[in-house]
């Protein structure tokens, strides 16, 4: 430990400085991740809105929606309440709330819960395959677009 500008009496903990891979600096923290839902969120008027960008979570992201009367009435609901939080865009809806995440299919309901677990317990969004026919394995990102792209 060594004493700085932390002011007087308070030490410092010196951190080594990130490692660099070879190759060049290290990758920036990605804080936003684009995706596109199964079947879409349909709006009021009809209009099917699939593609949208998730957040990564913040401590205060998982903790507020315990407060939540909803959450302490079922425990279930935390889900709904924490993806109205982290989920910014779904479409042209910028006003994600949880009446949006509630009127999700089933299926884009957990297809956004898997992406928020990958994304902020994982650091990523991508899943490892293996081609059916040769048994080749490789990555895909989950979060891209339509089938069979990455």
């Amino acid at each position: 430990m060594r004493r700085g500008n932390a002011g007087p009496g308070l030490a410092v903990a010196e951190r080594p400085a990130p490692s660099v891979p070879a190759g060049g600096p290290p990758d920036p923290l990605r804080t936003e991740f684009p995706f596109v839902l199964p079947r879409g969120y349909v709006d009021g008027s009809g209009t099917v809105h699939r593609d949208g960008v998730m957040r990564l979570a913040t401590a205060r992201d998982e903790l507020v929606p315990l407060r939540d009367d909803r959450v302490r009435e079922n425990p279930a609901y935390l889900t709904v309440v924490l993806l109205a939080r982290v989920v910014t865009r779904i479409g042209a809806v910028e006003d994600v709330h949880v009446g949006v995440i509630e009127s999700l299919f089933a299926s884009d309901l957990a297809f956004l819960q898997d992406l928020y677990r990958r994304v902020n317990q994982e650091g990523h969004a991508r899943a490892s395959v293996a081609c059916p026919e040769c048994r080749h394995r490789f990555a895909v990102d989950l979060a891209g677009g339509r089938l069979g792209e990455s």
